[in-house]
């Protein structure tokens, strides 16, 4: 293996959501928390954007530096917002209005 191989696997970053019932979330792959109340969080991440939903939100760490979101508080819901899946749809209407 060599040397300047090295740097690029070790850029890949690892996103993953652990939820331990609908009280407590932690998310990896955090690039930034855009923002957050106690009824959303909207947060950047490696795999796109992701917003989570619920009541009484509370953040109890963030680490940047290592990608690390975790909160506390009753989860509703764990969305991705996928643009590119909305572009999809722009191109089908697109396609319909020609």
């Amino acid at each position: 293996m060599r040397g300047e191989d090295m740097p690029i696997e070790q850029k890949r970053q690892e996103h993953e959501i652990r939820m331990i019932g609908r009280l407590e979330l932690s998310v990896t792959g955090v690039k930034q928390l855009e923002s957050f109340d106690q009824e959303e969080f909207l947060i950047e991440t490696v795999e796109g954007m992701l917003s989570i939903k619920g009541s009484g939100l509370k953040l109890v760490n963030l680490d940047l530096d290592k990608g690390l979101v975790s909160l506390k508080g009753k989860v509703d819901d764990v969305l991705y917002l996928d643009s590119i899946g909305q572009e999809s749809s722009k191109g089908l209407l697109g396609k319909l209005f020609r």
